[in-house]
């Protein structure tokens, strides 16, 4: 894998992107607290783009099986890059209408980019490397997090948020380039893309082959529990920095989250090996609750940081083994479509959680709103453990062989 070119190419454009977009995070939150007071109003406008992304979701599941995953990537790239313009005019006109609209843009682009991406993975690295090149992926992504939302701090001292979005703006660019570079063997994708064309819908197809996949199911469950933590995040830190009157805190939950993920996603591999993956997500999930609940102590430094540091080693041992059973799992023919659902999926639980955040912080306090969230979490968990048969070997989760 290490030799592979095009995993080079896909690692190095995953870091030059998410370092742009978390400086554009980053952006976006200042903008918000500069012009909106209200946590609740700061949601609605957070939520814009996850909403334009659900719309066009089933279209991008279609069209991302009927042609080749770098097309799908190349394009909605420009379109990412064209995004940041009506950012530019937010700016330079102090109005939350235009960011809107640049929410919309770049949650339309992702709603496209990411299934894809998800689908081409598996068409680069061999079926037993899927696991370490998920969490390659993640690690990049998360170091890029980290350098994005720290750097993005400093440079909000020293220059403005228009210069900051510029600098986003040319990541945008290189990613693009970068991918123009890949060499995606879509032969297999392929013969599949001729019935994709005839077939009669989108999700229509895609609901019988997951009633045959009980893992799969269940693990798309799951991720509800993670989901409940990271629909809230940015509010989340926004109201620990308010609560510790520390605008410094922001950075040290950022990272201290990434560096745990990127441990826990460093050491998935040799933890997975032989073990039943659907224990493992239970296990992560566990933790992941707990890590939630006891935010109700983040008034304290120490405390936040601890919390968000556990929180993070468990989703980065989650993510890349829940990403591996997809990609292993759910034949490639419905890679677009089944990654697009589970993409308009996390946008309507998102929508869902960070309204609900940002209500909650507006009437019944940070406090309670994480007891409340901590508790949920703590009831799937709960649930979905007693509904997993007692019977169920590790054979029985074993991903099939390509």
């Amino acid at each position: 894998m290490i030799r592979n070119r095009n995993v080079w190419i896909l690692m190095s454009g995953e870091f030059v992107a998410g370092f742009g977009m978390w400086l554009g995070v980053i952006g976006n939150l200042e903008f918000l607290q500069q012009l909106v007071p209200s946590d609740f109003h700061k949601s609605l406008i957070l939520l814009a783009g996850m909403f334009a992304g659900l719309l066009v979701g089933p279209l991008a599941g279609r069209v991302i099986d009927k042609n080749l995953k770098k097309k799908v990537l190349v394009y909605s790239g420009l379109v990412r890059i064209f995004s940041i313009l009506f950012m530019f005019m937010a700016i330079s006109y102090d109005q939350v209408a235009w960011m809107v609209v640049y929410m919309v843009v770049i949650g339309i682009s992702a709603a496209f980019y990411f299934p894809a991406l998800q689908a081409a993975i598996p068409l680069i690295v061999k079926n037993e490397e899927l696991l370490s090149i998920n969490g390659l992926h993640m690690n990049v992504a998360t170091i890029a997090r980290i350098a994005g939302t720290s750097i993005a701090g400093i440079l909000l001292i020293t220059i403005s948020l228009f210069n900051l979005y510029f600098f986003t703006l040319l990541s945008y660019i290189l990613i693009l380039l970068g991918t123009l570079f890949l060499e995606i063997d879509e032969t297999k994708a392929l013969s599949a893309k001729h019935t994709v064309k005839n077939s009669t819908g989108g999700f229509s197809e895609l609901m019988p082959l997951l009633k045959t996949m009980p893992q799969v199911v269940m693990a798309l469950f799951l991720l509800l529990v993670p989901t409940l933590f990271l629909g809230s995040f940015n509010l989340m830190v926004l109201e620990i920095s308010e609560l510790q009157d520390d605008s410094s805190i922001k950075g040290w939950l950022y990272t201290a989250e990434g560096v745990s993920f990127m441990i826990g996603a460093f050491i998935t591999k040799r933890l997975s090996n032989g073990r039943n993956p659907v224990k493992i997500l239970n296990a992560c999930a566990v933790i992941i609750a707990a890590a939630h609940l006891s935010l109700y102590l983040a008034d304290i430094k120490l405390a936040s940081i601890i919390s968000f540091a556990v929180f993070g080693f468990s989703v980065g041992i989650f993510f890349p083994v829940v990403a591996t059973m997809f990609q292993k799992q759910v034949p490639k023919e419905y890679h677009g479509r089944f990654f697009s659902f589970r993409g308009m999926m996390d946008r309507v639980l998102f929508q869902v959680i960070l309204v609900t955040a940002g209500l909650f912080l507006d009437t019944i306090g940070f406090k309670n709103m994480v007891l409340c969230f901590g508790s949920v979490s703590v009831l799937l968990v709960v649930y979905f453990m007693l509904k997993q048969p007692r019977s169920s070997s590790v054979e029985e989760f074993k991903s099939p062989s390509a």
